[in-house]
């Protein structure tokens, strides 16, 4: 019975150090963080995400909105946690391959906060010379003098109606 007890004690263990796995190096600093979100909803067709990993990205309370048109055509927005976001848009990330790259940054920073204005292009796989869609990413972030986290990622896709302003380009 003693061999028993200390066999699951020891389970238990190994379990709780899995699940409490160091992702202090993807928060450290304003660059990790924004790099750490877009590798973590990126992958190829079929490849799994890492959820616990995106989940650690965020605040207590923190919302993903995306805004974009609905069936009648009129302009919406929809607040998600990282929850919600991961219910509603995870399966489909997984199921048509997604990479999300960062290709230029505007970043405003006043003492424990930032703004980061992160244009970007949206590919089905690395592979891909086209991006499908371009848009722009509006990321809050705080600094609670231990790590980065996000606050909120308010985004809007690209459109011919609305086109990705100059300034919000990469500089050639």
């Amino acid at each position: 019975m003693k061999n028993i007890v200390l066999i699951l004690f020891l389970f238990s263990i190994g379990l709780t150090a899995q699940e409490q796995k160091d992702y202090s190096k993807n928060v450290a600093t304003l660059d990790s963080t924004i790099a750490t979100l877009y590798s973590v909803i990126s992958g190829d067709k079929g490849e799994a995400r890492n959820w616990e990993l995106f989940k650690h990205l965020f605040r207590k309370d923190a919302k993903l909105i995306p805004t974009g048109k609905n069936k009648k055509g009129e302009t919406t927005i929809r607040y998600m946690s990282p929850e919600d976001y991961i219910n509603t848009s995870g399966k489909w990330l997984v199921d048509n391959g997604f990479h999300e790259v960062e290709i230029q940054r505007e970043t405003q920073t006043f003492g424990n906060i930032s703004h980061v204005l992160s244009t970007y292009e949206s590919y089905k796989s690395k592979d891909d010379e086209k991006p499908f869609m371009r848009g722009i990413n509006s990321i809050q972030l705080f600094n609670d003098g231990k790590r980065w986290w996000v606050i909120n990622i308010y985004w809007m896709q690209e459109s011919d109606k609305n086109p990705i302003p100059e300034v919000y380009l990469p500089k050639e």
